[in-house]
């Protein structure tokens, strides 16, 4: 944990009313309501105040609403690589300029990286802007790629396939990294520079000046039991106000989603694309350990016209790990399809099994991922804010990297902002200040050539040869021309909009786990370190209760109980067994988003939890 000693006043006081808030065993319990006159009686799911608003509710009446507010000149939403680059050279530049600049971040997580998932194989390009002497400042880079390796997996056999120079996977130069570790060294540069950072406080809500520009954020409030209403320790969030706020929250964030639909930034790019990443950390026989080998697949389990791959990483930190992982595209259509049993079942090919029999399994987590690309790419500057880093969707798709153009889009936006917030007259027409600059010095960078160059890639698995279709495009129109070809492929659209009714579809037999290369999904969990407070409303709230039983379970058979990667849906009976229930087990959410991404009924709304919940990733 980063030291408290630069909290003011008022957030001294909502740590506080963290630390009283106990946790409660209540058993779950179902409400009954009718629905517009309706005789179906539909048992209550929904308990979150932004589904079943505290005005209308009598046990809110005479509780004190107040929230304390406090100032800041920017406020950056998120601990990840690119909120942190943002923070960094924003007091670098104040520093440079000998300028007083207040920079406020906060995050959900308990610690800076507890959330912090990816593959991750790191391209120290935006590193060696930030920090040229991040060597000497001990980054956690502590193995450069050594040898490339890129297979097509069938059922039982391997075809290699040659890694050319130039080709959008090449890892020279690269470095493989537990990206957790290196986001919280990145933190404790950003606390020695002056940056005040606040984990453990979850942003749930945007802020807004009287002429529609962002003012800022409100964090979580905390105290509120499972059923909605207030506990005796309730606690408002408080306010931070700042004259431009970032927001970093990571693929499909929550507040980003309200942004998109306030400002309009959408209204002329591509619907973003997604696919879900499963990750785990294995110690290994040390026979077969090779610091520095990065090993790449596609293919079996998945058919070809179903998106994804697989990644091997072998780390050199001091004992035999591996880092392996899938990735399946959420524009998947067969229902059945579950990407943590397909990912389980890859563990068995005898490619990847000769790498971990005989060795242990210590970690285990899934994050979304943003594959939309430069098609995808909405505005990402309005009054008062700015969108950085996965938030709008900076990743390389074909490179299966995001974390240097995260990064970088960071500091770009700092890099904008600092005249302004540090002016006697910013000349904004807004009270929160817009900072178009940002958008122009994006599409003048790298990051925008980069994703140009690559944009047909992703949307050339749309085609009937699926996987080899899209290898075949890649070969040609980018390994040779280089991305200049005169047309933008389109992707096939919202990702919830694939899904193809369950009776057009056949059911998947999955092998059971061995319990020794594949394993049951909650003994999966358990090893993520997933923790929330229990007595709180879920925050996997539904805008309508009925629909899943009404629309998910009787046209597409629940897939929500097969994409989740946590075993937070399950279809259960009611108590008069006729017919069933959605329940929710929100405690094992992992913030993955996948469940807000590819509901068919665009049904299911994540928001955050009280902070400090989810996952406890230890260097994922």
């Amino acid at each position: 944990m980063f030291p408290a000693s630069r909290y003011s006043v008022q957030v001294h006081r909502c740590i506080r009313a963290l630390k009283t808030v106990q946790a409660e065993t209540a058993p779950p319990r179902l409400y009954a309501w009718r629905r517009n006159g309706s005789s179906t009686v539909t048992p209550r799911i929904t308990s979150h105040y932004t589904v079943c608003p505290r005005d209308k509710d009598p046990r809110w009446e005479g509780v004190d609403m107040e929230r304390f507010a406090d100032e800041a000149d920017v406020v950056i939403v998120g601990g990840g690589p690119a909120g942190l680059s943002a923070a960094i050279r924003l007091k670098q530049l104040a520093n440079e300029h000998e300028k007083e600049l207040r920079v406020c971040l906060v995050e959900k997580a308990s610690q800076i990286g507890a959330h912090t998932l990816s593959g991750a194989c790191l391209e120290p390009s935006s590193l060696n802007e930030l920090f040229p002497d991040w060597k000497e400042r001990g980054a956690p880079l502590n193995t450069p790629v050594t040898q490339d390796v890129f297979s097509i997996l069938t059922k039982k056999h391997r075809i290699p396939v040659p890694m050319l120079p130039g080709l959008p996977m090449n890892n020279h130069g690269n470095y493989i990294v537990r990206l957790g570790h290196f986001v919280r060294w990145l933190g404790e540069q950003a606390e020695e520079l002056g940056v005040e950072l606040y984990p453990g406080y979850a942003a749930a809500e945007i802020l807004f000046h009287e002429d529609g520009s962002v003012k800022g954020i409100a964090t979580n409030d905390v105290g509120i039991a499972k059923d909605g209403s207030p506990k005796d320790v309730f606690e408002r969030g408080m306010e931070l106000h700042a004259k431009v706020t970032l927001f970093g929250e990571g693929c499909h964030g929550h507040l980003a989603k309200q942004l998109y639909k306030q400002f309009n930034l959408r209204e002329n790019c591509d619907p973003q694309t997604y696919a879900i990443g499963l990750k785990e950390l294995w110690l290994v026989d040390e026979r077969k350990w090779r610091p520095g080998r990065v090993e790449h697949s596609v293919g079996w389990p998945l058919k070809r016209n179903t998106y994804g791959g697989s990644f091997l990483y072998h780390l050199n930190e001091g004992e035999p790990l591996v880092a392996l992982g899938f990735v399946v595209g959420l524009d998947y259509t067969n229902p059945y399809l579950s990407p943590f049993r397909e990912f389980q079942q890859w563990k068995h090919h005898p490619f990847i099994a000769q790498t971990l029999e005989g060795g242990s399994r210590i970690a285990y987590g899934a994050r979304a991922l943003n594959e939309g690309g430069y098609q995808s790419l909405p505005k990402v500057t309005f009054p008062g804010g700015l969108l950085i880093g996965c938030s709008p969707g900076f990743m390389n798709v074909p490179k299966i990297k995001g974390t240097h153009t995260a990064m970088k889009s960071g500091m770009l936006a700092a890099e904008a902002i600092f005249p302004k917030v540090t002016a006697e007259d910013p000349a904004s027409e807004t009270a929160g200040l817009h900072i178009p600059e940002y958008e122009d010095n994006l599409k003048k960078s790298w990051i925008w050539k980069e994703l140009y160059a690559v944009r047909n890639i992703r949307p050339s698995f749309h085609n009937y040869f699926g996987l080899y279709g899209g290898m075949v495009y890649t070969g040609v129109f980018y390994w040779i021309f280089r991305g200049k070809e005169p047309w933008t492929l389109k992707h096939a659209g919202l990702d919830s909009a694939q899904l193809k009714p369950a009776k057009e579809c056949t059911p998947i037999e999955y092998p059971k786990p061995d319990g020794k290369l594949s394993f049951d999904l909650l003994s999966s969990v358990a090893l993520s370190g997933t923790n929330h407070e229990g007595d709180q409303p879920p925050h996997l709230t539904l805008k309508d209760d009925s629909i899943p039983v009404a629309q998910n379970l009787a046209i597409y058979d629940g897939p929500e109980q097969r994409f989740c990667p946590a075993g937070v849906y399950e279809y259960v009976p009611l108590d008069t067994g006729e017919g069933m229930r959605l329940q929710i087990n929100a405690q094992n959410c992992v913030h993955c988003k996948t469940c807000d991404i590819k509901d068919p009924s665009q049904n299911i709304n994540w928001v955050v939890p009280e902070g400090s919940g989810g996952p406890a990733y230890n260097g994922m």
